[in-house]
């Protein structure tokens, strides 16, 4: 079905329609899955979290209200959002992920974008955007007009996690004492395998989180390995075993730019062991991310990121990672 096509079909239901200074929004529905999938595959700023598939794994927890942006007939951009109490959310359920839009997306345009949203969620008695920046680290051409936008609608940052991103192509030595770590491995014969044992791993996530912080992982076990399924090119375990028994690895996100730990987590003779140290060394300078532009560890914040973890930082940063942010911005409708 074309663009015009399924446009057409929404003008049925006017209450999923609204048209703005020459913008189109409408609201997302399945019958557009092919339509929004293939733009996140060609966008500049869009990864695998953004596709259906991976979106609707939690749709019970969550109230879609995903918003597709057209110009004319052209789609020019996607937001993947749920609604809360009147509050749009970019997206509740994603790590990250604002405005998503195509290559030929320039700051103007995007500032129209953002003037036909503030005017469509009044319509909707909608009074607040909470809105996740995608950190510049996915983007594959850059992609910050909407922080633009953002600051002319006095978008307030309201939270910002401090990830360490190692940019492979110029990166930071370690620091001393992790090459014993990795020699000690070697001595011992730890391997590192790629595994599909989600289950094994996540035991050993679930039990670290819960002793240190008294807390669940985002997601259960059946749900990374239904996810994994969906996205075996994206999603990866990779294990530490000793004796073939697994006693650290770390799940893998990987986008076109990115190599994303999502996970990690190592048992008592894992951490022994230095296991990560073992493992994370194999992933960077071994034969599986050495041609990404950047691997990121992931946060080391809290509390809506007034709280950074010293020691998990300090851990990161002797691979040489440094500082990423992902922010979240809200505005008033």
């Amino acid at each position: 079905m074309t663009i015009r096509k399924q446009m057409l079909v929404s003008e049925k239901t006017e209450k999923l329609k609204f048209t703005g200074k020459k913008i189109t929004i409408i609201r997302y529905e399945k019958k557009y899955k092919a339509l929004w999938d293939a733009f996140i595959a060609n966008s500049k700023n869009g990864t695998f979290l953004f596709y259906r598939d991976y979106m609707e794994y939690h749709s019970d927890r969550y109230t879609d209200f995903s918003l597709m942006f057209f110009d004319n007939d052209r789609l020019i951009a996607v937001i993947p959002a749920n609604i809360k109490d009147g509050t749009l959310f970019s997206h509740a359920g994603l790590t990250y992920g604002g405005i998503v839009s195509d290559q030929e997306m320039k700051v103007s345009l995007m500032i129209t974008i953002f003037d036909s949203l503030k005017d469509f969620l009044k319509t909707q008695s909608i009074n607040k955007l909470n809105y996740k920046v995608v950190p510049h680290i996915y983007h594959t051409l850059t992609a910050e007009e909407d922080l633009y936008a953002l600051f002319l609608h006095n978008a307030r940052l309201v939270r910002r996690d401090a990830a360490s991103t190692i940019f492979m192509k110029e990166r930071a030595p370690y620091c001393r004492g992790i090459k014993r770590f990795i020699n000690q491995g070697k001595r011992i014969g730890l391997e590192i395998k790629k595994s599909d044992d989600f289950s094994a791993f996540m035991s050993i996530e679930e039990e670290i989180l819960q002793q240190k912080y008294g807390v669940r992982p985002v997601h259960t076990a059946d749900e990374i390995q239904l996810l994994a399924k969906r996205f075996p090119e994206n999603i990866k375990l990779f294990g530490v075993y000793k004796d073939n028994n697994m006693i650290s690895g770390a799940i893998i996100y990987e986008t076109k730019n990115v190599a994303h730990v999502q996970y990690n987590a190592s048992n008592i003779e894992g951490k022994k062991l230095g296991a990560s140290f073992f493992l994370y060394d194999s992933l960077i300078n071994g034969g599986y991310y050495g041609n990404k532009r950047y691997f990121d560890f992931g946060i080391s914040t809290e509390k809506n990121g007034r709280y950074l973890n010293v020691g998990l930082t300090i851990f990161k940063e002797r691979f040489g990672a440094r500082t990423t942010t992902y922010d979240f911005y809200e505005m008033d409708i």
